[in-house]
């Protein structure tokens, strides 16, 4: 018996990032345009960094609330209050490291060993790898696409669901098919969650990144207060702050003494100089916000006017988030297409594979950055077309 044969079985199947698996091999070559990471080229602005940096300068860098600082968690009511029209507490939000790990808590509330967990895919490959950790079974529900863009039909997660179902997991907008769900499919996905006595793990984190009028619809528009459902967001996308790994979960209020214990028994709370940073983000960041989506609606018309004219690449334009989801004529396998792509094109994309069902014959393209390095990409990736 070998050293690895010692752990869990979960921990061992727990699989490679088919995302960092590119980006492991692309990194360092000159000249490489890495489209592949869920991030914008922007730093964090000032006013959020210089907020952060007085914080630590004045000493506090010592243990602090485990739920979050209250003057965070005000602000998180603050500013649910301006985007979502209605009145929020602060005993409704639990500061988190990172989105993931809200995602990771939210988990560890409703399922265990042997429970499942039904998703939309393709998705984001973290959350069916956390399930599959914590001893659940990440049960996928492919999203329908067609000429018309990717549909949700609720009827195959109904089908879906099983004795065994604890909840459902709903990224929208989504990450990397930009798939946004209308109200009447929220409505109808909550129905079903209610008629069943599911929990709902509700992924907004691209809420503002959205590029009809104003944000994408939310269960929150259409919620009752004692609903199943769990929000979890993060500061990553909205403010530029990815690196921090600051996040946070919007709850009932009767369940904040539950998710502070699971606060501290996994990273017993985020660093308050970084709290003191999202306070300001929160409150003064919201044109920022604006600025970024514009941003990135610029670079989304730009790489997909381009790639349209190649006549091989199919896609539908995302209406949320900030990728492109598209597929080549004659390519089925992403994986050796992104690695091929590395080599040829240095370009780096992330391929479709690592998204899971339904994603195998696709590649994501981050467009949040520069145009003209994104114009640079996308004149790069037509001329690879020609030669596959």
């Amino acid at each position: 018996m070998t050293l690895i044969d010692t752990l869990r079985a979960e921990a061992r199947a727990a699989p490679e990032s088919g995302i960092v698996a590119v980006m492991n091999r692309g990194r360092g070559p000159a000249g490489m345009l890495p489209l592949w990471a869920g991030e914008g080229d922007l730093p964090t602005p000032a006013f959020i960094t210089d907020a952060a940096a007085k914080a630590m300068a004045g000493g506090e860098t010592f243990y602090t609330w485990q739920r979050g600082i209250p003057e965070l968690r005000q602000a998180l009511a603050r500013y649910y209050t301006r985007h979502f029209g209605k009145t929020f507490a602060n005993e409704e939000f639990i500061v988190t490291g990172s989105g993931m790990h809200a995602i990771q808590m939210a988990i560890d509330a409703v399922a265990g060993k042997g429970d499942e967990l039904v998703y939309l895919s393709p998705a984001w490959p973290n959350f069916a790898a956390a399930a599959g950790i914590a001893g659940a079974v990440p049960v996928a529900v492919t999203l329908d696409q067609s000429g018309n863009g990717w549909s949700c039909d609720v009827d195959k997660i109904a089908a879906a669901i099983t004795p065994r179902t604890k909840a459902l997991f709903v990224n929208t907008p989504s990450n990397p098919t930009g798939w946004t769900a209308d109200k009447e499919t929220l409505q109808a996905i909550l129905d079903l969650a209610r008629e069943r006595g599911l929990w709902i793990i509700a992924d907004e984190i691209y809420s503002l990144f959205h590029y009809g009028h104003g944000r994408a619809p939310s269960f929150i528009d259409i919620m009752a207060d004692e609903d199943r459902i769990l929000f979890v967001n993060s500061f990553s996308k909205n403010w530029a702050m990815t690196g921090w790994r600051i996040g946070w979960i919007k709850i009932h209020p009767a369940l904040q003494q539950v998710f502070e214990n699971l606060v501290q028994y996994s990273t017993s709370g985020v660093a308050q100089f970084m709290q003191r940073g999202a306070v300001v983000a929160l409150d003064e960041g919201d044109a920022f916000i604006v600025e970024q989506v514009e941003r990135a609606r610029a670079a989304r018309d730009l790489v997909c006017g381009i790639l349209a004219t190649t006549g091989r690449a199919r896609f539908t334009v995302p209406q949320g988030a900030f990728y492109l989801f598209f597929a080549v004529d004659g390519i089925t396998d992403s994986r050796a297409a992104a690695f091929d792509m590395l080599d040829r094109a240095n370009v780096g994309l992330a391929p479709g594979t690592a998204f899971g069902p339904g994603g195998e014959a696709f590649l994501r393209l981050c467009f949040h950055r520069r145009l003209d390095q994104l114009e640079e990409a996308a004149n790069r990736l037509a001329k690879w077309m020609k030669t596959v």
